[in-house]
């Protein structure tokens, strides 16, 4: 499949969904991210201080890569569940990888492609078997989830190269390696979906799926890319935990997958596909980093945060729900 920059015919166009922009969704996230920004500054000395920033950077790095993934998952109108399952494994297997003297290079390759497999376990369940994308990505959330325990035999594996730890904990300067890897991955991504005819053809798929197969769109082609895209993102955020760490653990990236998720709706993308950006994405990210930070500035009990990490997705797929329902009665 190639990707290259060009137009998109004009019989293509009508199967599409609106493209890449932030719409009045998009600055109400804004206008939240500002407001809590403006609090936390006023309400903590520290929050504005260059190490939590970075910190945040770093805590939201991870979140990033997958949620990255995930929005061409969704604008197709499909889902990913076993992202944060993925991370797990894929951290296991490029440290065993290691522990049996692989170059790290050669490691961290590794555990990009066993996340790419998994997409594609996942996008052939969905698209030659006709499988819910919802059912297939649970499923295999808990099988790569007990392979990150039956591999290593439910032991946590550490001791990494230090090439491979500054992947997930070095600075180039003073700006965190994994930040510059999560930038670069949004940074690509928001290029193929907005300059791309891979873009094109992943807004029409999610947009009007019948519509998209009459104007010859390889829909099955772009469902299976989606997949394997979001399961290489996912595999390579292992590696970046793995690092950051100095550990891989079977029971790491618990829960990734629902904030990414969530940065992915809260940033304008609709579960129902169709509707989405790189750009708000970001946003989404933002909001959630900011929001996780501000709750640990503020010594708030685990529970809680779980909790308020929970409301913000409700409120976040209601808003989605609700948005929908407006636009199917007008």
């Amino acid at each position: 499949m190639s990707i290259k920059e060009t137009s998109v015919p004009a019989d293509r166009r009508s199967a599409e969904a609106p493209r890449q922009k932030v719409d009045l969704s998009g600055l109400t996230v804004l206008a939240v991210f500002l407001a809590i920004v403006v609090y936390l500054s006023l309400s903590t000395g520290s929050f504005l201080s260059t190490a939590n920033l970075m910190a945040i950077l770093v805590a939201t790095s991870l979140i990033a890569l997958v949620a990255c993934g995930q929005t061409f998952v969704i604008i197709t109108g499909g889902i990913d569940l076993s992202s944060g399952s993925v991370v797990a494994l894929a951290g296991i297997v490029s440290a065993m990888a290691m522990q049996a003297h692989v170059p790290v290079a050669l490691a961290v390759v590794i555990g990009v492609l066993v996340g790419a497999a998994c997409g594609l376990f996942n996008g052939l369940a969905v698209t030659m078997l006709g499988m819910n994308p919802f059912i297939v990505t649970l499923a295999s959330m808990a099988m790569a989830r007990g392979l990150a325990f039956i591999l290593p035999n439910g032991a946590t594996l550490f001791g990494f190269d230090d090439s491979f730890d500054a992947i997930g904990g070095g600075l180039v300067g003073f700006f965190p390696i994994a930040g510059i890897v999560s930038l670069l991955a949004l940074s690509i991504g928001a290029f193929i979906l907005g300059k791309t005819v891979f873009g094109s053809e992943v807004y029409a798929v999610g947009g009007n799926r019948e519509a998209a197969l009459m104007t010859g769109i390889p829909v099955r082609r772009t469902l299976l890319a989606v997949y394997v895209i979001s399961g290489a993102l996912a595999g390579l955020g292992g590696i970046i935990l793995a690092g950051r760490l100095d550990s891989a653990q079977p029971i790491a990236a618990s829960g990734l997958e629902l904030n990414a998720i969530a940065a992915v709706v809260i940033g304008g993308a609709s579960l129902f596909g169709g509707r989405g950006s790189m750009l708000g994405t970001i946003l989404g990210i933002l909001l959630i980093g900011v929001i996780n930070n501000g709750l640990t500035l503020h010594n708030v009990e685990p529970f809680w945060v779980q909790f308020i990490q929970g409301a913000v997705i409700f409120l976040a797929v209601l808003f989605d729900s609700l948005n929908n329902k407006r636009k199917a009665s007008s």
